[in-house]
């Protein structure tokens, strides 16, 4: 049964925009709210003025000074003033989050056209104000000093996972450490063809999987090349139950489905290798969906390290427990594999703004489902799925997206 037997609501993407990730001196938070909102609303041949609601994500946790962002949408029009907004905070999924939220208003039948955005300044902020701010998503290490910051938590994941299932083997890769490589590698020689991506350049197995000064090691195992970036950047598309005007710039898009789930925050309560309301996630929003990981063409999920990407071959169902480097060495999640991964360089390459990042991930997978993904595109995709996650496999949110 899919979104709309069961609501009896057809549910489109009508438009979209998305800006550059990185280090993004000339822009405030407002100028690329502004700009990525301006983006979406005319991609959606629509008024400003049809918008019924605004939903932001937005993490901030003390990177900014501005704490209530949620009216910046409404410097985009004298037409916006008096819109209803909300600022949706869950941690790096805050973006999927508003998404939801954008979602649900319009299954309430209290908003036909919704207006999300997903924005995040974060490089303007010193390091330690950065990894403080990150581990204000960490039950256990809010407010405690570190010298590794979310770097060191997915890393015991990783050290998890060795000693977990590290005696079965890693196939050819021989290592754990190779395995990382690897997904490093392929995100980054996609995010070449990302005019979005912070980071387009192809860097190549053997520079990803060696230690070196210009590839340290941050947190054993993981090097600089297993770690996204901080970047400024953003997002936003409009959601609406009504099919685009004629003559607008793309086809819609349809939210088919979507799953949420959280888990425990304290980490004896989780199982550091199994990310279980993860793979609830995905199982809800396939489900609602009615279809299955086979019926997939693509997809986008969060490789805020590449030890989660590997994570999630497994918690997505792609392979059993343990078994994630099959992914790699049949080639299912490169570009022209059955299930190719993170097209657009995924937040390793493209870089991870963490309020935008769901929003993001919305946007290239609609680009993608109507041909206008450029260098990125894929020959002819129909479904895809997002995954979008805050910290570490606490708050999970996967959407099904098909081509209309």
């Amino acid at each position: 049964m899919s979104l709309k037997e069961q609501f009896g609501k057809d549910i489109l993407l009508t438009g979209w925009g998305h800006s550059r990730f990185g280090k993004l001196t000339d822009d405030t938070l407002e100028s690329l709210i502004v700009q990525v909102s301006t983006e979406a609303i005319e991609n959606a041949g629509i008024e400003p003025g049809q918008i019924d609601e605004i939903y932001l994500g937005q993490f901030n946790s003390g990177m900014m000074p501005l704490a209530f962002p949620s009216s910046l949408a409404l410097q985009v029009s004298e037409e916006l003033a008096h819109v209803p907004a909300t600022r949706v905070e869950n941690a790096c999924a805050s973006g999927s989050a508003a998404l939801q939220q954008g979602a649900k208003a319009l299954l309430a039948g209290t908003a036909k056209t919704v207006l999300v955005i997903g924005a995040e300044k974060m490089t303007h902020a010193g390091a330690d104000i950065v990894g403080a701010g990150l581990l204000g998503a960490d039950y256990d290490m809010a407010g405690k000093p570190s010298t590794t910051g979310f770097t060191g938590l997915f890393a015991d994941v990783a050290k998890h996972y060795d000693k977990r299932f590290g005696e079965r083997g890693y196939g050819s890769s021989g290592n754990l450490g190779d395995v990382l490589g690897t997904i490093a590698a392929k995100n980054h020689r996609n995010g070449v063809d990302n005019p979005y991506a912070q980071l387009r350049k192809d860097l190549g197995e053997e520079f990803c999987r060696t230690v070196s000064d210009k590839n340290p090691m941050v947190a054993d195992p993981l090097r600089r090349t297993d770690c996204s970036p901080v970047s400024d950047g953003a997002a936003a598309v409009v959601l609406s139950t009504a099919t685009a005007p004629r003559g607008t710039a793309t086809a819609p898009v349809r939210l088919a489905g979507f799953g949420h789930a959280n888990d425990f925050m304290p980490a004896e309560r989780r199982d550091p290798t199994a990310f279980a309301a993860t793979r609830a996630s995905w199982q809800r929003a396939l489900a609602m969906a009615g279809v299955g990981l086979t019926d997939l063409d693509f997809a986008e999920v969060h490789d805020c390290f590449t030890i989660a990407e590997l994570l999630m071959y497994e918690a997505m169902g792609l392979t059993e427990p343990g078994q994630g480097v099959r992914a790699l060495e049949e080639g299912w999640v490169f570009k022209d594999g059955k299930l190719p991964i993170n097209i657009s360089g995924g937040l390793k390459a493209k870089g991870h703004p963490v309020g935008a990042t769901g929003v993001s991930q919305h946007v290239v997978a609609a680009m993608q489902l109507t041909g206008t993904a450029g260098a990125m595109q894929l020959a002819n995709p129909r479904r895809a799925a997002v995954q979008n996650m805050g910290g570490v496999g606490i708050a999970n949110y996967v959407s099904v997206l098909e081509a209309v």
